[in-house]
This record gives C-alpha cells, sequence and structure tokens, in this order.
C-alpha cells in the first residue's frame, strides 16, 4: 500500500502545566450602608453599568436632616456670641489704650471673646460632621463597573452590616492561580501564562506580575497573579491557566498520524524488511502538548524517524508499504469485486 511519511524532526516546545485559577477585580466592592434607617429609593438595578459617585439608593434621611438644621442653628447662635464678644473686646482695647479701663476689663473681653470664639468653631466642626453623616443617607458608585444582585428592597431596614448591592469593574482583572511548592524555584515575574477556555483553547495571554513570598497554609501553594484582559471573563470566575515554564526540543508529529488503541497513543512508522522491502510498525508514544496541528512526543521516537501521515486507518503492524513523501492523504485501495 502507498503511504505518505514525513520524517520527524524536532521544535521548540513549550514546557507547562495548567491550574484552575480564580478571576478577580482589581476594583471589586460590596457596598454596605454606613448609617441604619429603611430605603426609600432604589435608583438602579442589577446589571446596570454606573459612573463613579453615581447614587444608587437612598436611606430615609428625615432624622438626620433635623439633626443638621438643629445643629446650624446653634452654629448661628454661636456666631452672634462670637460676634458680640469679637465687638466688646475691640472696644475694650480702645478704651484701655485711652486709660479709661483697667488692665483687668480687658483681660475678661479677652477671655469672653476667646471663649466664645472656640465655642462657635467647635459649633461649625458638628455641623460639618452631621452634614457629612447625612451624605451617608444617600449611598452611590465608588468607581465605574456593573452592579450586582440587588437583596433589598424599598422599606427594607438596613444597618452597616446590610449588604445593598455589589460594584464590580470587569474591565481591570487578574487571574489568581496558586502554584505548587515544588515549583518555587521556578517561578517568576514575567513567566508567560494563557488563560484558557473550556476547550483548552487560549483566549487571553498575560504573564505573571506578582508571587506571594509566602505560602498558603491550606493549599501548599504559592499565589501569583497575571492581569487579564479578555472581556469573556468575569469576577469570581474559574477557569484553566496554562504557566509556561520555558521551552525543550521534542519531536513533533502531525494530529491526524496519531491514532488511539485502548487508550494508547500510537503512530505507524516505517521499517525495513531487507531488499528495499519497507513495513509499517506500529509505535507506542508519550504525548505532550499540541503545537499548532502537531503533538508534542516526548517518548517514542526519534528525530531522523519516518512516520505514516495518511492511510494510517488501513494500516495493521507489519504491513506491506511503499512509502512517498508527504503529500495529498492516500486513498483506501480499491476491492476487488467478486
Amino acid at each position: 500500500m502507498p503511504v505518505h511519511t514525513i520524517t520527524v524532526q524536532a521544535q521548540p516546545v513549550a514546557q507547562s502545566d495548567e491550574y484552575v485559577a480564580t478571576i478577580r477585580s482589581r476594583r471589586s466592592a460590596t457596598i454596605n450602608p454606613q448609617v441604619s434607617g429603611n430605603i426609600t429609593r432604589i435608583l438602579v438595578h442589577s446589571g446596570e453599568h454606573v459612573r463613579s459617585g453615581q447614587p444608587l439608593m437612598e436611606i430615609d434621611p428625615t432624622k438626620q436632616e433635623a439633626t443638621v438644621a438643629s445643629q446650624a442653628a446653634t452654629a448661628q447662635q454661636k456666631l452672634a456670641l462670637y460676634d458680640y464678644d469679637k465687638t466688646e473686646y475691640d472696644r475694650e482695647q480702645k478704651l484701655f489704650a485711652d486709660g479709661i479701663v483697667s488692665k483687668d476689663a480687658l483681660d475678661q473681653a479677652e477671655q469672653a471673646y476667646s471663649n466664645s470664639k472656640a465655642d462657635y468653631d467647635s459649633s461649625v466642626a458638628a455641623l460639618r460632621t452631621q452634614q457629612q453623616e447625612l451624605e451617608y443617607y444617600h449611598v452611590a458608585a465608588p468607581f465605574s463597573g456593573v452592579i450586582g444582585d440587588i437583596p433589598v428592597h424599598i422599606g427594607d431596614y438596613v444597618t452597616p452590616t446590610t449588604m445593598l448591592t455589589t460594584d464590580d469593574a470587569n474591565g481591570d482583572l487578574e487571574a489568581y492561580i496558586y502554584v505548587p511548592t515544588e515549583r518555587a524555584s521556578e517561578v517568576r515575574a514575567g513567566l508567560p501564562v494563557q488563560i484558557l477556555d473550556g476547550a483548552g483553547n487560549p483566549i487571553d495571554t498575560t504573564a505573571i506580575d506578582f508571587v506571594s513570598p509566602q505560602v498558603d497554609d491550606a493549599l501548599q501553594g504559592i499565589l501569583v497573579k497575571a492581569p487579564v484582559h479578555s472581556s469573556l471573563l468575569r469576577n469570581l470566575q474559574l477557569v484553566e491557566a496554562r504557566v509556561i515554564w520555558g521551552t525543550a526540543p521534542h519531536p513533533v508529529v502531525p494530529v491526524l498520524a496519531v491514532s488511539r488503541l485502548g487508550g494508547q497513543a500510537f503512530v505507524f512508522t516505517v521499517q525495513s524488511a531487507g531488499s528495499q522491502k519497507y513495513v509499517a510498525h506500529q509505535q507506542a508514544i508519550t504525548l505532550g502538548t499540541t503545537v499548532g496541528n502537531d503533538y508534542a512526543v516526548l517518548t517514542g521516537l526519534n528525530n531522523g524517524d519516518q512516520v505514516i501521515v495518511s492511510g494510517t486507518q488501513f494500516l495493521v503492524d507489519g504491513a506491506p508499504i511503499i512509502p512517498l513523501p508527504a503529500g495529498p492523504p492516500a486513498t483506501a485501495p480499491a476491492r476487488v469485486g467478486s
């Protein structure tokens, strides 16, 4: 049977391992209120894109507004006394300079002025605190992102421990990968990383930019991080990450030349049978990673071996063959009718 063959040659093949990685957003916030009260308005819905500072919810501010108004009135009262004491102190200074009042009277006026000034400043600071507290009743987005689930409803009473929603900026993601401690001497910043889809195909190529100086006690692994930018990924998504340690030369064979039997991969090689006769030899191999449309072969083949790449479905071990240079796939031999 005529078959097409190729001569095995070594090519640089990436040495890599695959690990389960978690995609995390560098900007992901769980939003809790800073005050207690009843929700009066919900201004967004789950999945909505929001900008930084955009109002999300409102907690009933009526009580706090009354507190702010009361504190503002108190500040005005303190200001009036402060202005009066300042005027009195200025007057006493002039009278003292003219020798009309005593030094004791001037000191008393100065003390009254200093007390009223401190009292007014304290009242203004208290007003600012209450005004800042009032702002907490209006919940805003901490940054631009996507709103998650909103488990609360209008009328619910919330406290600082109540989760209102989440805000995730999916455009600023990184992969959290735990590398076994056995690789501690090899892991370093700059190592290439491929993020894979469910079929094992790369959807993003990146590199490690952080290596933890500590080992995780529970996982006995070293946390490494790599930035990712694929729009197909989401915060807290589990993916496969391929860490590429380096490259080494290995023989490669076309994917279509590889057959499997009982879980064992093998190829057919050309073996001389003497007097320019050749037979197909079924050779078991150990496969590595794919390189384009080829498999890297870890064991079973050597450089220079001739591998059959056509008509393999019609071959058995020891079948006579006629080797031809690689070309279009061979067709099955014609069957002779009776």
